[in-house]
């Protein structure tokens, strides 16, 4: 059985999906993909399920009624893939702005270099961003110093959305009193994994900006991310962070 699983929430990723499920598939060591699609209207999910079937043991569809965010399709992918028994599980965008190629070297981090937790990350090496505005890229780097500054914890790009966890991360973490949904998501399951002392390492990437769709950046999903820090920090002073 495969070990590896990569998890790619979608809502209208009809122009990325089919070649983004393609890469992934032809990768080596071999990658088994689950897309969680929040009810797209465009056809996202039906064109997985045309490529299912010449791929019905690698590719897995999970269909959810309308947008419930990002946070809790991760969640509901982390179940699955623990169900199933995957070693390591992977999150990533459906729309290229995070390299494919790159997750054999997040792979590598957790399977030979000894991390619980691999980042692919824009920042740990300068700033590594293709076609974002400068004011965009400024905004990202400067909350990635503002994590690090509330928080305590040594990560320099908190918010990215590509990363491999081992199963015994999301074992751990209760997943059910994860809160957040947009971006303090990322925040939260970094900050949670160190709190509970997995070993975690960043992976220098380039992260390019999508060229074919739309962004679901919002300004709620950035408030959601500014106060989510303070409160992160402060609900953790009354947790006990101990594994079973």
């Amino acid at each position: 059985m495969n070990t590896r699983i990569v998890i790619i929430p979608t809502y209208n990723e009809i122009e990325n999906i089919q070649a983004i499920i393609e890469k992934v598939l032809s990768l080596e060591p071999v990658f088994d993909l689950l897309i969680v699609d929040d009810g797209s209207p465009d056809g996202t999910a039906a064109c997985v399920k045309t490529l299912q079937q010449a791929h019905p043991d690698r590719i897995h569809l999970l269909e959810r009624n309308g947008k419930l965010g990002l946070g809790t399709a991760y969640i509901a992918g982390f179940k699955y893939a623990l169900e199933k028994y995957y070693e390591y599980i992977f999150e990533m965008d459906a729309d290229f702005s995070h390299n494919p190629d790159d997750l054999v070297r997040l792979y590598d981090a957790c399977a030979n270099q000894g991390a619980f937790m691999s980042i692919g990350s824009r920042y740990i090496n300068g700033v590594n961003v293709v076609n974002w505005p400068i004011g965009r890229v400024l905004m990202s780097y400067f909350a990635g110093f503002y994590v690090r500054f509330i928080t305590g914890m040594p990560i320099q790009d908190a918010t990215a959305g590509f990363v491999c966890y081992r199963r015994m991360v999301l074992e751990t973490i209760p997943l059910d009193q994860i809160k957040f949904i947009g971006y303090a998501f990322q925040v939260e399951m970094k900050f949670t994994t160190w709190k509970y002392g997995f070993k975690m390492i960043e992976v220098p990437i380039i992260f390019t900006d999508r060229t074919k769709g739309e962004s679901k950046m919002s300004a709620n999903i950035f408030k959601e991310a500014i106060f989510g820090v303070i409160q992160l920090k402060v609900n953790s002073l009354f947790k006990r962070y101990q594994a079973n």
